[in-house]
């Protein structure tokens, strides 16, 4: 089954794709094999991207505003999609994230979550059905909606039953699964709020590159420091970081889920003032905010009992930040999603594309804890997704072996002939 999977992230910089190619091991049906068929990036439209930014919390817009960039956001992705499958080559279904506007969090429950793009503009555009709406499920089922990760790390890297892996994202807000080890429920849990050894933990964990990108966004409107540039001239101010660090939201246990209306473009201001805002220079704001993603991130791993962490996300680009985390993880060895032959650039995209394939076949895109419940705090594992047109998987072959869950998953990178 050909899945074409779709991803866009906070900090908006391109829209993420993924080809994939899945088939089932005819010896192992319980191993997944998944053919990389294309990984990219795909452009925003700037009138789209612009519009998004504007309209993010904390700047308040109307029913109006959202309602034409659901418009907007779906002819984004109807073109990328006709690009990429125009290319490459066509695909049996469509799975979208979409673009995340809104997800409502108190104390410490999701209320609400919502994705945008238009659903019927791609397959109109495409003649592909579309699997969308990938969180409300879980959120109906009691869960955080967030992080979905945690089932792409488990298959690739939870086998190794003797090896815990701390699996993280950085994007605009950083994510975590701690996947592997011990799976006979056996052993102590790892911290107050996981469960068993061996059983995956995840969550949110704060601030990946949002409140960097949105101080240089707000000093100079570049979209972000590239290279560290400006923040490895400056200095981490003490007071202004341990006044960030004392965020309740890291005390919260995992599972736990935030975004950007928590971590917005005014969250620093709230936390230390103007005045005190206004006295740091630029580069030992961004120094201080870099650290703050490094403390913040390596704090929550500590306790995990993880022997190594393996990393993707835009902020794995940040040397500053790479630093400072490896310095802060040592001696847990900090490495590259990449250096384990997973595409660090195209993961997000093929996390979609796989719940794409897995909810077609009816297969939970969560994991299973071992009292039932789901790794997001969900009651229970859920099947993921909306299906527009609500027919249209009727007439793809069905393999007994698709109905199984699979426990693996083999990226297979040779692309082999276009079909």
């Amino acid at each position: 089954m050909r899945v074409l999977g779709m991803m866009s992230g906070t900090s908006l910089d391109a829209i993420d794709v993924a080809l994939v190619e899945f088939t089932r091991d005819p010896r192992d049906p319980t191993t997944l094999r998944a053919r990389l068929l294309h990984v990219g990036e795909e452009p925003w439209p700037d009138a789209t991207r612009d519009a998004l930014r504007a309209v993010l919390p904390p700047a308040p817009a109307d029913v109006a505003a959202w309602s034409r960039l659901h418009g907007a956001v779906g002819e984004a992705f109807a073109r990328a999609a006709s690009r990429v499958l125009a290319a490459h080559g066509g695909a049996d279904l469509i799975a979208t994230h979409g673009q995340t506007l809104y997800h409502e969090v108190q104390d410490g429950h999701v209320l609400s979550t919502l994705q945008i793009g238009d659903p019927s503009r791609l397959a109109e555009a495409t003649g592909a059905p579309v699997l969308h709406d990938l969180r409300s499920a879980d959120v109906a089922a009691g869960g955080q909606g967030a992080p979905l990760a945690p089932l792409l790390d488990q298959l690739l890297l939870g086998a190794d039953e003797h090896r815990r892996t701390a699996v993280l994202n950085i994007g605009g807000i950083s994510n975590l699964s701690l996947v592997g080890g011990r799976t006979d429920g056996g052993g102590a849990a790892a911290d107050e709020g996981s469960s068993a050894e061996g059983e995956v933990i995840a969550g949110d964990l704060g601030p990946g590159n949002a409140l960097l990108d949105a101080a240089i966004h707000i000093a100079t409107g570049r979209p972000a420091d590239v290279d560290a540039e400006i923040a490895r001239t400056g200095s981490v101010d003490p007071e202004a970081l341990a006044t960030l660090l004392g965020d309740p939201f890291y005390a919260l246990p995992l599972p736990r889920s935030t975004g950007r209306e928590h971590f917005d473009s005014r969250y620093v201001q709230r936390l230390l003032g103007q005045d005190a805002l206004a006295a740091l220079a630029l580069p030992d704001l961004l120094a201080t905010l870099t650290e703050l993603t490094a403390v913040t991130i390596a704090d929550a791993i500590a306790p995990l009992g993880a022997s190594r962490v393996v990393a993707s996300g835009g902020g794995m680009r940040n040397p500053l930040l790479r630093r400072r985390l490896a310095a802060l993880l040592a001696p847990v060895p900090l490495l590259g999603a990449d250096d384990l032959g997973i595409p660090a650039d195209g993961k997000e995209a093929l996390l979609i594309a796989l719940l794409g394939y897995l909810g077609a076949h009816g297969l939970p895109g969560t994991l299973a804890r071992a009292d039932g419940t789901a790794h997001t705090g969900a009651r229970a594992p859920v099947v993921l997704g909306s299906l527009t047109p609500p027919h249209a998987l009727r007439l793809l072959p069905a393999a007994a072996a698709d109905s199984c869950a699979p426990r693996r998953l083999q990226i297979v990178t040779d692309p082999g002939p276009e079909r």
